[in-house]
């Protein structure tokens, strides 16, 4: 590992500061960023450690309930307010990694997570996203865990979080600071698709930085489910997850909201099949119709064909969770 300096940040302004400066990374619980260094695939001129800046809360406001970006994966997860309002947040998070890494992942840094596709992670392979211009060792290589929607000729990667699928469908909004001051960037705006340059993973500017995540209030909390189908039941990325939410009255959806991780290069909002859904009966037929139309420009390549079965299925898995009717 190449030497580095260290610096601790007392306040948000030294952190902007310093990011400001090519080779300086921001790092808290460390758990992808470390991985990273040790494998090869970055090497920084500099840490900047803002794991003592007051930013761990989780807090009402007016509208909803805001996550500092420090604020600890497992501590998210047993937040009362988080399991009275957003459990679906809370069953995301619990499916994700193990718990010893929930202790020390943040919010920000779950979001800022690269994928965990193995020839990223290779540096003997080629690399688009690791290296641009190299190629993608993964679209004519071993690909089971890779995308099915929203790929490019470059990248066919997927994201790895289970936290941010759950925050996608629940229409959450990252908060973000830099050198103009702060703005609020959509959940499912955040982070990108691979296109043509699947070396960016978002859209945070060189110079801003994660202060935390807004979740407005809904009324999902009572038919919310998160189903994550794995290799093995712990520790293991998604194959395929889905968050599920509905707000309905009496046996109609009234609103629904619908995610996808294990899919592709980002979070996979299925906004079709929310809007079918709303004004139709809780039935299994109305979910099926719902997978269907999920699945529209789904793309699959040699060993994740399996995909194009088991995401819908999952889709009709989970919805029926959330409505109570399994």
């Amino acid at each position: 590992m190449k030497q580095f300096q260290y610096q601790r940040a007392s306040t948000q302004q030294s952190v902007l500061d310093a990011i400001s400066k090519p080779g300086t990374k921001i790092i808290a619980g460390g758990t992808n960023l470390v991985d990273h260094m040790k494998h090869g695939i970055i090497a920084p001129d500099k840490l900047i450690d803002i794991t003592h800046l007051p930013l761990k809360g989780i807090t009402p406001t007016k509208t909803g309930i805001h996550l500092g970006t420090l604020a600890l994966n497992s501590v998210v997860s047993e937040d009362p307010l988080v399991l009275q309002k957003q459990p679906l947040l809370s069953m995301a998070l619990k499916a994700g990694a193990s718990q010893q890494l929930r202790n020390m992942a943040t919010v920000g840094g779950n979001m800022m997570q690269r994928t965990r596709c193995t020839y990223f992670y290779d540096t003997t392979m080629p690399c688009n996203k690791r290296e641009p211009g190299t190629g993608c060792g993964a679209m004519e290589g071993y690909n089971r865990m890779h995308a099915i929607f929203g790929a490019s000729a470059q990248c066919i990667a997927v994201h790895p979080s289970d936290m941010c699928v759950a925050l996608a469908a629940l229409d959450a909004s990252v908060v973000v600071v830099g050198k103009k001051g702060q703005r609020h960037i959509p959940f499912t705006e955040f982070h990108r698709l691979p296109d043509d340059h699947p070396e960016l993973d978002n859209h945070l500017g060189k110079d801003e930085m994660i202060i935390g995540v807004d979740i407005p209030d809904n009324n999902f909390a009572k038919n919310s489910y998160y189903l994550k189908v794995r290799d093995r039941q712990s520790y293991a990325f998604a194959l395929v997850s889905v968050a599920a939410a509905l707000e309905l009255s009496g046996t109609t959806i009234k609103k629904a909201r619908l995610a996808m991780g294990g899919v592709a290069h980002k979070p996979w909002r299925l906004f079709e099949a929310e809007k079918f859904m709303e004004g139709k009966p809780v039935a299994e037929d109305t979910f099926k119709q719902a997978a269907q139309i999920a699945m529209q420009g789904a793309k699959a390549y040699e060993n994740n064909a399996f995909k194009l079965k088991l995401a819908p299925a999952s889709i009709v898995e989970a919805l029926k969770h959330a409505a109570g009717i399994v």
